[in-house]
């Protein structure tokens, strides 16, 4: 599949063409790369492209400096006018193991490169089909946000400044991969790290001291029986990082864990202390020595697709449109990780996840599927014109 580069295609073809524009820009997290480039220079190209297209561009500055977003709307149209927000983030994960990552090549009908499917592919469709909406006259506005790998800093920054900007989005969608189906429900998630203090004592005279690491060890065993009750419900437990000890010849007197949990819709954010102090007084019975502490770290709501309202109906016509488009029906899923949509709604703004996708997600061969990408810059700015009298 060709992919033409001087955007004077159709729809399809410079979503495409600016596909390859943002791949090859470096936008590696530095939340998770430290010292990685950041948002920065691929905020300031988008910047740029949308205000040539006419649009009023906000820069918005994160709490941690360097890591900008962007919120957009068409000139002459006041931010306080009801529009839809075409969200993305334009972030990746890191890049160790790949050879060429941000020099972006097509094999078949495969786009590969860092982000080309998480999710500068969903960033590119949104974009093109914005512009097209806004040449017509449809109000319609973009948020462009950085950090989503990490801790959703662009996000809160973004929903943060709308008071300041007086915009009132009618609506959101996130354009995550999906893989073109309409996303029904996001597990949220929830890290909670518990510290572990013993006594130090040589090791020879081991009865003197309090081990740590083995009350940690008894908590993770404990924590893997009461999943089994959270998995049958949906959700998930785990441990995911351990650390003990100092030195050996020494009794551990403190050791580290972190425990995570995924959450179902349904399930409050404080889930996990819950949990986590169930776990531990299954262990008491037999460790009554044991001397834990309990820090929430992140927590993150659980979302689903409304049942009625202007985000089911903007999900429906869109997949109405992508149906028409040749790409065959698609089943809503219930996706088991987490997305900004959620962000999105608790701040009452309805909220939709639906995108183009493909492979290898954080993975070194990541690809986005082309079709998938043209159909769905076609679909999104057809579904625009249609509901923007709705809106």
């Amino acid at each position: 599949m060709s992919c033409t580069v001087d955007g004077d295609g159709n729809l399809g073809d410079r979503a495409c063409a600016l596909l390859r524009e943002l791949v090859a820009i470096d936008s590696v997290n530095p939340g998770l790369v430290p010292g990685a480039a950041g948002e920065a220079e691929i905020i300031a190209a988008l910047a740029k492209r949308l205000s040539a297209s006419g649009f009023r561009v906000e820069i918005i500055g994160a709490a941690e400096p360097g890591r900008p977003s962007l919120v957009a709307w068409p000139g002459g149209v006041a931010p306080s006018t009801p529009m839809p927000v075409l969200n993305g983030h334009v972030d990746t994960v890191g890049v160790d193991g790949m050879a060429a990552p941000f020099t972006p090549r097509i094999e078949g009908d495969r786009l590969l490169g860092r982000g080309a499917c998480d999710m500068l592919g969903g960033v590119a469709g949104m974009v093109v089909a914005a512009e097209d909406a806004a040449s017509g006259g449809i109000p319609v506005a973009l948020a462009l946000v950085a950090d989503e790998e990490d801790r959703s800093l662009g996000t809160e920054a973004v929903l943060a400044a709308l008071p300041r900007l007086a915009w009132q989005p009618a609506l959101c969608l996130v354009g995550e991969p999906t893989w073109l189906a309409p996303a029904a429900s996001l597990r949220g998630y929830a890290v909670a790290d518990v510290t572990f203090t013993g006594r130090a004592s040589h090791t020879s005279l081991a009865r003197e001291g309090v081990n740590a690491l083995t009350h940690l060890a008894a908590v993770v065993m404990a924590a893997e029986e009461y999943a089994v009750g959270v998995r049958d419900r949906g959700g998930e437990l785990l441990a995911s990082v351990a650390t003990a000890g100092r030195a050996p010849f020494t009794v551990p007197d403190r050791a580290d864990l972190t425990i995570e949990r995924r959450t179902v819709p349904g399930e409050g954010l404080d889930v996990i202390s819950s949990d986590v102090e169930q776990i531990l007084a299954r262990v008491r019975g037999s460790y009554p020595d044991l001397d834990a502490n309990i820090a929430v770290r992140i927590t993150r709501p659980p979302w689903r697709l409304q049942s009625h309202g202007p985000a089911r109906d903007f999900a429906e016509r869109l997949e109405a449109e992508l149906v028409a488009a040749g790409t065959g029906s698609h089943t809503a899923f219930d996706a088991p990780y987490w997305m900004e949509a959620a962000l999105w709604e608790a701040a009452g703004i309805p909220s939709l996840v639906c995108g183009p996708a493909g492979g290898g997600l954080h993975a070194v061969d990541e690809w986005l599927d082309l079709g998938q990408l043209r159909a769905y810059t076609t679909a999104l700015a057809a579904t625009l014109a249609a509901t923007a009298l709705a809106i």
